[in-house]
């Protein structure tokens, strides 16, 4: 029997301590808080995502009487990127939350389904996935999503899209 020990590299800084591209993609992030539909839960969600052509789309997290129907800030951000831009890979995701009035003190890390999709997002363009986790007090540097989902099940899937 053999022990696999894994380790997730974090950076924890304040926003002051971002470059300007970092600052930008999470203010884009706070800035879809507004945009969120979420009257069952009021945890409002916003995600930004940086793509190679240097396009920022974004999104934030819908929610709906049917839950599970909703979806995650995180993954409305990328799918609307790939499906508007299918040749771009994604360089930077920031993901803000406001609950009760204001930004949470600590990050909000994505979800296991964003976290999987965000992963299926850096094999397919064989590029890392840097995670910008904000939080009023703090904020997680990730430099990529292998980081938070260390024994991701992948098919390991390249960009081959068929174009129609």
């Amino acid at each position: 029997m053999k022990n696999l020990n894994i380790a997730a590299k974090i950076i924890i800084c304040d926003y002051k301590e971002l470059n300007s591209i970092e600052k930008n993609v999470v203010n884009y992030a706070k800035e879809m808080l507004k945009n969120s539909y979420s009257p069952y839960s009021s945890f409002r969600v916003g995600a930004a995502v940086l793509l190679s052509n240097n396009e920022i789309i974004s999104g934030s997290n819908q929610e709906n009487a049917a839950y599970p129907s909703g979806l995650c800030a995180e993954r409305t951000a990328l799918f609307y990127a790939n499906s508007k831009f299918p040749d771009e890979s994604v360089s930077i995701i920031a993901v803000a939350a406001f609950y009760k009035g204001d930004y949470t003190k600590e990050p909000v890390t994505p979800c296991g389904a964003c976290r999987q999709v965000i992963m299926e997002t850096q094999n397919r363009y064989n590029s890392p996935v840097k995670l910008i986790l904000y939080g009023k007090e703090k904020i997680y540097k990730v430099e990529t999503i292998s980081d938070l989902l260390p024994l991701a099940f992948c098919t390991c899937v390249k960009n081959n899209n068929s174009k129609i």
